[in-house]
């Protein structure tokens, strides 16, 4: 619209107001009836709006409820066509197929023994090694002509420790290795039967530690006796920073004679360091007709414990070395439970459930300053650090 379209009228409710031209009668009639005639002409498009969106809304409302139904419907008859194709059974015929069922899961188990059987055998595996593979509940140890079966039972502390992770290495020495990191500790036991020995080369060998002979309870007479080379190679690894512990190999018939050799160890410990424990080696002698030979399992435990007992008082750590004879069939392990152990087995992977310290898993290692085959030990605890 034009500029000139528009002047000036007086002064209404104190304020300046503009009006087209020609007009003049609808800006002089009152107020209030100006402002009816406004609401009248602004209420009846807003109405006809409301009602065109209510229409509107129905009928989304209606198409939306005709494809739920149609859905429901779609869904309905899926249902109906696969319940048609559902199988029942009567129960002598589930019965029947649970039978058949069984017959193959046996025929499968008969399947996997014999070629575990048959793969055995055709690797010169004997009927021992053969037993331990069948009876895996079980733990078979061969003695006397016989086989023995003893129930692994939960009554005994368990080890922790996972059969992989025992990793023999490049040079042939066995290691606990956990996320990559050896945690184990390299070790030997000898006697007078390793003659003489370069500890020096031992050492820089990797060795850490060695459980020396200090001596021996004669298998026929019972004498007590020190080895020939306990004093040298006592003071060979201790010169060359291997920390040392001792054993004694046991032929106590009763308490008192346990605790006799007990005295006769601390007797002959004199100023040596001795950070690893103090071992009472416990096994089957060969020889004929040997002292122990009626030795019951009680009385060659109560034996164990005066020794473990004396040593302990004494301020030293006692251990218990064995294999799976002595542990299982010559003493009572639950009576054991809060001394070391020291375990002899001489394969791989581990065959032992219950708790020990120190694995020796080979009596024909080889190591660096030894001319003889050497018994070579994997540790999972350090002494020599205090623990």
């Amino acid at each position: 619209m034009n500029h000139r379209d528009f002047f000036e009228i007086e002064d209404m409710d104190g304020a300046d107001k503009m009006r087209p031209a020609g007009r003049d009668s609808y800006y002089e009639l009152p107020v209030k009836r100006r402002r009816r005639r406004r609401r009248r002409g602004i209420f009846l498009p807003v109405f006809l709006c409301l009602i065109a969106l209510a229409s509107l809304t129905g009928c989304l409302f209606l198409l939306v409820e005709n494809r739920a139904l149609e859905m429901e419907a779609a869904q309905t008859a899926a249902y109906m066509d696969e319940m048609s194709t559902v199988v029942s059974y009567s129960e002598e015929e589930m019965r029947e197929i649970a039978d058949q069922a069984a017959a193959e899961a046996s025929r499968q188990k008969e399947d996997e023994i014999l070629g575990t059987v048959k793969e055995m055998m055709e690797n010169g595996e004997g009927t021992y090694y053969l037993l331990r593979e069948l009876y895996y509940e079980e733990l078979v140890v061969a003695a006397d002509g016989r086989y023995y079966f003893f129930p692994i039972v939960d009554t005994l502390k368990h080890h922790s420790y996972q059969k992989d992770q025992f990793v023999m290495n490049d040079e042939d020495i066995l290691e606990y290795v956990v996320d990559g990191e050896v945690v184990s500790k390299k070790g030997i036991d000898v006697s007078r039967y390793q003659e003489e020995i370069d500890w020096k080369k031992v050492a820089g060998d990797g060795v850490e530690y060695a459980f020396i002979r200090l001596g021996i309870r004669g298998a026929t007479e019972g004498k007590l006796a020190v080895d020939v080379a306990y004093e040298e190679n006592m003071k060979g690894a201790l010169e060359n920073d291997i920390d040392v512990g001792v054993y004694f190999f046991t032929q106590a018939l009763n308490t008192e004679e346990a605790v006799e050799e007990a005295e006769f160890v601390l007797e002959n410990l004199g100023d040596y360091n001795i950070s690893y424990p103090i071992v009472l080696d416990v096994e089957e002698v060969t020889t004929k007709n040997p002292r122990t030979k009626e030795l019951t399992k009680e009385a060659r435990t109560d034996a164990c414990i005066a020794f473990c007992e004396r040593i302990k008082e004494a301020g030293y750590t006692p251990m218990i070395y064995g294999n799976l004879k002595t542990f299982l069939l010559m003493l009572d392990m639950e009576r054991l439970e809060e001394y070391e152990k020291w375990f002899a087995y001489y394969r791989t992977p581990l065959y032992f459930p219950y708790e020990f310290s120190i694995w020796q898993y080979t009596s024909t290692g080889k190591i660096d300053g030894i001319s003889t085959d050497v018994d070579l030990n994997v540790s999972m605890k350090d002494w020599g650090d205090g623990e």
